[in-house]
């Protein structure tokens, strides 16, 4: 069922109910919930420096061994991003989710902290996190990186040196070609198993693996619900999509849910 949210939408007493007689409640959240903070996204164009740049070519292991000083450079540029924005209303709203359901599973597929910072424990980030850097070559991480000071245009920047074995250090996100953390994908699957409801905000719910999170959820048996400015193309699977964006739906779902 599709539901265009606004101020005074009433949403489904189905659904309503639902939320509160869960035992466990999975969050799945994709790039729409960070760019409602204003992080930019690899869907917007390039500008300074990286206008002559694809995103998806820098995202690549075989960019960084081409070109490190130029991967290291935009991916600081992004870090400077995610510390200068701060979590929005959905964030906050799922956060305090959490309280309100006996189990609550927060799975993302974005890469910065703000789910963090709004207060949510233990989250799966399925796509590494851009806190977490650590060596190309051994794999440890790296502790230490200092607060980025860097220009709107980008520059290019070598990349610090592993302490362990001298090799240079990488972003800790998952690169294109790359596999999932095996260890975040096998609990995502089974929170999502498990779950009696799943909520699916702010994802296009294309990207694979990540993608499967609703359908297991659903064969299961769970209620699916999505929020998303507009439908997904996986939409019609879903029970209910909330058509809005997170940071007006997720605190208005709350509020009806637990007046």
């Amino acid at each position: 069922m599709r539901i265009d949210m606004h101020a005074e939408s009433r949403l489904p007493e189905a659904l309503l109910d639902g939320l509160r007689n869960a035992r466990q409640v999975v969050v799945f959240t994709g790039a729409g919930v960070s760019a409602e903070s204003g992080i930019p996204t690899f869907r917007d164009a390039l500008t300074g420096l990286w206008s002559r740049f694809d995103a998806l070519s820098l995202a690549t292991p075989e960019a960084f061994e081409r070109d490190p000083a130029l991967v290291w450079g935009w991916y600081e540029w992004r870090r400077m991003k995610v510390l200068q924005t701060q979590p929005n209303a959905a964030h906050r709203a799922i956060a305090a989710l959490a309280a309100c359901v006996p189990t609550l599973s927060l799975i993302t597929q974005n890469v910065d902290d703000l789910h963090e910072r709004a207060g949510s424990p233990d989250v799966v980030h399925l796509h590494g996190s851009l806190a977490a850097p650590r060596c190309f070559k051994c794999s440890k991480p790296h502790a230490g990186l200092p607060i980025p000071q860097e220009p709107e245009g980008g520059r290019r920047l070598e990349p610090p040196r592993c302490e362990h074995c001298g090799g240079p250090v990488r972003p800790g996100v998952v690169w294109f070609g790359e596999t999932l953390p095996e260890a975040a994908l096998h609990g995502a699957f089974e929170a999502a198993a498990r779950c009696d409801v799943l909520l699916s905000i702010g994802t296009s719910g294309v990207v694979q693996p990540a993608a499967l999170l609703p359908g297991i959820a659903r064969d299961a048996g769970a209620r699916v619900i999505e929020i998303n400015p507009q439908p997904s193309a996986s939409s019609a699977g879903y029970d209910w999509s909330l058509c809005g964006p997170a940071g007006q739906v997720m605190p208005a779902l709350l509020a009806q849910a637990w007046p």
